[in-house]
């Protein structure tokens, strides 16, 4: 699939429904969207879903796999230059785990996602904010957006088994290999081309 299928920016008012049943108040959340529709809210995390918070670059890796290469995604939504991929309750929990077992992020030099970013977990007892219901106007920068907006009540989540499949997936790409050594920053340079 390409980047288009999943570029929906608008919730809808089912997708709007599930966000809601996040909070404790969900019909009081949904009076407030509709008072006012542009504003971000502030969700609980854990019950409805959880968050898996990435760098934007990465992120967006993250997102061509599931999308080219894998099931697809659930929500995902771009907040303050971080990409939060919302995942199935229970992914907060257990993605760590998993990340430690790949060794991720550790600074070894045999360790195979070596300088990849730190993926952040938000669960139970965490809140994230999630973007308006509506995406921002054409040529308006948006601090927090969404990319696959909810579209239903009950939308598919990703677990924590298939979201690190994609981001071990997105640090191989992200991998650039070199036949040539480092550079020696401090050796000297001759310029060869004028020998006689």
């Amino acid at each position: 699939m390409s980047s288009s299928t999943w570029n929906i920016t608008s919730v809808t008012s089912d997708g709007a429904a599930w966000l809601a049943s996040a909070g404790t108040y969900p019909r009081s959340t949904l009076a407030l969207w509709e008072e006012r529709p542009e504003a971000p809210l502030v969700l609980p995390c854990g019950s409805a879903f959880d968050v898996v918070n990435a760098p934007a670059i990465f992120g967006r890796r993250m997102l061509d796999r599931l999308w080219d290469e894998g099931p697809g995604s659930g929500p995902v939504a771009v907040h303050r230059g971080r990409m939060l991929l919302f995942a199935a309750p229970g992914t907060a929990q257990r993605l760590p785990s998993l990340l430690d077992w790949e060794e991720w992020g550790t600074n070894r030099p045999d360790s195979r996602t070596e300088g990849v970013p730190p993926l952040l977990c938000h669960g139970t007892g965490d809140a994230v904010t999630v973007p308006a219901l509506h995406g921002a106007e054409t040529g308006t920068p948006a601090h927090s957006r969404w990319l696959v907006a909810p579209d239903t009540r009950h939308p598919w989540l990703p677990g924590p088994e298939i979201l690190l499949w994609a981001a071990v997936r997105a640090a191989r790409s992200a991998v650039r290999i070199s036949i040539f050594p480092p550079a020696d920053h401090d050796a000297k340079v001759y310029d060869v081309s004028r020998r006689r």
